[in-house]
C-alpha cells in the first residue's frame, strides 16, 4: 500500500483519537460503548484499519459529538477518492472502469505510459483483452461482464486515430513474453504491435531485459497530460492529481524512458519476441 495513503489514514486515526481524548474517554470505553473489540479501536486509532463511513457516525456520537462525523466522512472520502481498493472500483464490473478510461483518454492531449508486465490496454487486441480480463477478474472475484469490458476497452482505441491525440508508451520486453492468453492470441498481439509502430502520433518504446537501466521497472502508471496520474498495485488503484505526485511520476517515465529503445531495434525485439512463439 502507498506510503502516502497510509499517512492519511494515519492522519484520519489522529482526528478520531483527538475527539475520542476530548470527550474524557480512554479506548476501552468508547470500545464497550460500540460493542467493538478493543483491538479496532487501537487499528483506527492509529491507521492500521481503513474506518467505514457507519463506523465514522457511531465514533462521533460516541465521543459526544456527532456533528463531527460529516468532517470524519469528508476525510475518508478524500482517502478513497485517490486510493480505491479494486474491490470497490470494480464492485459494479469491468465495464464501468474502462468506461471511465475512455473519458479520461478524450480530455488528454498526450498520454505517457509504462508497463512491465502486460501489453497496455490502449494497444490490446480483443482477444487478449478478454483473457486479461478473465484472469484478473477471476483473481478480484469481481463480476464477469467480460464482454461489455473489452468492447469498451476497444471503444477506447478510437483515440489511436483522432487528430491532436498522441500516445508515449514504454513496456518493458519481458510484457512480450508473458503469456496470460493462448500462444496465437498473443501471437496476434505481437504483429498488432508491430503494425500499431506505424502510426505517427504513437510511439513505442522497448526496454530490453539486458539494458542498463536507472531504476527497475515496477508497477505500470499513466500520465494524463500533466493533470492526472493512474497507477495500478496489486490491490488498489491510484488517481492522483497533485502537482508533485505528477512531477514525481513524469520523472520516473522519464527515467524508464531513457533506457527504451525505439523504431527498428524495438521491431527487432517484437520479432523475435513474435519467433519465440514458434506456432509452426
Amino acid at each position: 500500500m502507498s506510503t502516502d495513503f497510509q499517512q492519511a489514514r494515519a492522519t484520519l486515526g489522529a482526528r478520531m483519537r483527538e475527539l475520542r481524548t476530548e470527550a474524557g474517554l480512554n479506548g476501552k470505553q468508547v470500545a464497550d460503548a460500540l460493542s467493538w473489540a478493543a483491538s479496532k479501536v487501537s487499528r483506527l486509532e492509529n491507521g492500521k484499519q481503513t474506518p467505514t463511513a457507519s463506523d465514522l457516525d457511531a465514533w462521533a456520537a460516541a465521543c459526544g459529538q456527532p456533528e463531527a462525523a460529516g468532517e470524519l466522512k469528508g476525510r475518508l472520502r478524500g482517502l478513497e477518492t485517490r486510493y480505491r481498493t479494486w474491490r470497490r472500483q470494480l464492485a459494479g464490473g469491468h465495464r464501468p472502469r474502462q468506461e471511465a478510461g475512455i473519458e479520461q483518454t478524450r480530455r488528454t492531449s498526450t498520454t505517457r505510459s509504462f508497463e512491465a508486465g502486460i501489453v497496455p490496454g490502449i494497444l490490446q487486441t480483443a482477444d487478449y483483452a478478454r483473457h486479461v480480463l478473465t484472469r484478473y477478474g477471476q483473481l478480484r472475484s469481481t463480476p464477469r461482464d467480460i464482454e461489455p469490458a473489452v468492447n469498451a476497452r476497444m471503444q477506447r482505441q478510437a483515440a489511436l486515430y483522432e487528430a491532436g491525440k498522441r500516445f508515449d508508451l514504454v513496456v518493458w520486453e519481458a510484457a512480450l513474453y508473458v503469456l496470460l492468453c493462448p500462444r496465437e492470441v498473443m501471437a496476434a498481439q505481437l504483429d498488432r504491435l508491430i503494425s500499431i509502430a506505424g502510426l505517427g502520433n504513437v510511439t513505442l518504446g522497448i526496454i530490453p531485459l539486458g539494458a542498463q537501466v536507472n531504476i527497475a521497472p515496477g508497477d505500470g502508471f499513466s500520465i494524463y497530460d500533466e493533470r492526472l496520474v493512474i497507477s495500478e498495485t496489486w490491490t488498489v488503484e491510484m488517481w492522483l492529481d497533485d502537482p508533485d505526485e505528477i512531477a514525481m511520476f513524469t520523472k520516473i517515465w522519464d527515467t524508464l524512458r531513457e533506457s527504451a529503445v525505439y523504431d527498428h531495434q524495438a521491431h527487432r525485439l517484437l520479432a523475435r519476441a513474435r519467433a519465440a512463439l514458434d506456432l509452426s
